[in-house]
């Protein structure tokens, strides 16, 4: 259960994507959107809208701008109808990106994401090249100094695969992305609430990046975060800029 440490280098990008609160609300709107879309409009019967609409009251999104964004995907208003995209690539010292998009125009998209990848020091790459890296999962992180025994107790029975402890302390929970929502429900009601919780693509072997190397790489998910069709971006680099 022992693993290596995530803590700083998932703060890191959170408070970084904190600093772009400017985007969250669209990021979110597409979101919603897509899952409505997806599945319908009914939250209790649709887990990735739930999941949506929880960010949405998170970035203090009102609820009749979440209703009335429902409404657009279900066909009950009229608005664009976005795709969602993925596209994969190498970042600086061969570090692997995956960059998630939702976008009403697919051409203009892919230049973009193209022309980013090429001027700051990456290279797109095709449908697979580094997916493999990474495992779809539902993912809780601990404050070091979080009562490990209770939250492996809770965790396991709620039915995570797996607790990690980092070298320095804090605690990862790992799920299926479809148990999520119970793992998590569970932990927070037995006063566990984790510091970060998402499901992502979590990187199953990372590459260290120092120096220059780690600066230029977070120029280059900077730049492809800024990009305005990208939902999320994934990379498995532990930066020591």
């Amino acid at each position: 259960m022992a693993g290596h440490s995530k803590w700083a280098n998932i703060q890191h990008r959170k408070n970084r994507q904190d600093e772009k609160r400017g985007k969250v609300w669209t990021r979110v709107i597409r979101e919603i959107m897509a899952a409505a879309r997806e599945g319908g409009g009914d939250a209790t019967a649709n887990p990735r809208l739930r999941l949506a609409i929880d960010k949405a009251k998170a970035a203090n999104m009102p609820a009749d701008t979440i209703k009335r964004n429902v409404d657009k995907a279900t066909g009950s208003l009229e608005g664009a109808v976005y795709e969602e995209i993925r596209y994969e690539g190498y970042g600086i010292g061969g570090a692997a990106i995956i960059v998630d998009c939702m976008t009403d125009n697919r051409v203009r998209t892919v230049a973009e994401v193209r022309h980013a990848f090429s001027k700051y020091g990456g290279n797109l790459g095709t449908d697979g090249s580094v997916a493999f890296q990474f495992k779809h999962c539902g993912q809780m992180l601990f404050a070091p100094g979080t009562a490990e025994e209770r939250v492996l107790e809770v965790a396991l029975e709620a039915g995570a695969e797996d607790v990690l402890t980092g070298d320095d302390g804090s605690l990862e929970v790992l799920s299926a992305p479809g148990d999520f929502e119970a793992v998590r429900n569970a932990l927070e009601a037995a006063g566990l609430k984790p510091e970060l919780g998402e499901v992502t693509m979590r990187a199953e072997n990372p590459i260290a990046l120092a120096g220059e190397d780690a600066q230029r790489m977070q120029k280059l998910l900077d730049v492809l975060e800024d990009l305005d069709d990208v939902q999320e971006v994934f990379h498995n680099a532990e930066l020591d800029a």
